[in-house]
């Protein structure tokens, strides 16, 4: 009978079973891959939409290609790195920690752990939603804290430079391992950041221990921590991606340079 139904409708089932408290090993499964997939799914589509406005001003900005077609080809330039001033990474500290970014995040997070009434001693309601939002938007606010503060104390620089190299598959690689590196010295050179590594897990640590229930232990820490590192990764893909001019609110989000363009960009 379970053959026949079709896949909205066995998701709809595991749903309702499980909160109805009729939990199977098969639809508690099935739910937490909708969770991750939701949340993912929602913050790319967040990222990739905020800048649209700025990129349709970019377009509107843009000089009348016929008056552009006799001019002569612009050269192209090397990115050189500039390392950002004690200003800059202040105020990419605040962004991140406490910018709409981790504010919207946290709202759709809780929203899906509302949908899967996790954890449920936090119960529904208005009442429920907040828990759980203030608990997401905390654990942001220290995962970026203890990244930021730990980058500061060896001298690393965490913020995001999009790749200069060109195709798809090189960018996409270049965002995704750029989780874990870091720029450290006056010439940029990369390194394996730890404070990058240990930001995601610094929050959900916290969280656990500070206001989860008391059932909640070092497993749970590590696996939304490991939600964390999604989370940072989708936003490096988005930041690669999704660019569209210096005046976006995506270019805000630590993106000192635009792809290919011969400045360096607001880290001065």
């Amino acid at each position: 009978m379970q053959s026949m139904m079709g896949p909205k409708s066995y998701l709809s089932r595991s749903c309702r079973d499980v909160r109805a408290g009729k939990t199977s090993n098969s639809a508690i499964i099935l739910v937490q891959k909708l969770r991750r997939a939701m949340l993912l799914l929602s913050a790319m589509v967040i990222l990739a939409g905020l800048p649209l406005k700025a990129g349709s001003q970019a377009l509107a900005d843009a000089p009348d290609p016929a008056a552009t077609v006799t001019s002569a080809p612009t050269p192209h330039l090397d990115y050189i790195y500039v390392r950002p001033t004690q200003r800059t990474q202040l105020n990419n500290y605040i962004f991140d920690a406490f910018g709409p970014y981790p504010i919207a995040g946290s709202a759709i997070a809780a929203g899906i752990n509302q949908f899967s009434d996790s954890p449920p001693e936090w119960h529904q309601g208005v009442e429920g939603y907040a828990k759980r939002f203030g608990s997401d938007f905390g654990m942001v606010a220290v995962g970026t804290t203890t990244r930021y503060g730990l980058a500061e104390a060896l001298k690393e620089d965490t913020l995001y430079y999009r790749c200069e190299c060109t195709g798809f598959l090189p960018r996409l690689r270049h965002a995704v391992l750029s989780t874990l590196i870091a720029r450290r010295g006056e010439d940029g050179h990369r390194v394996f950041s730890v404070p990058a590594l240990v930001a995601p897990y610094a929050g959900s640590v916290t969280g656990v221990y500070a206001w989860y229930p008391n059932r909640f232990g070092a497993k749970d820490a590590f696996r939304m921590g490991n939600y964390s590192m999604l989370g940072y990764i989708g936003g490096n893909v988005a930041l690669e991606f999704f660019y569209s001019g210096p005046h976006s609110l995506l270019t805000r989000m630590h993106l000192n340079n635009a792809h290919g363009a011969p400045e360096p960009g607001p880290n001065h």
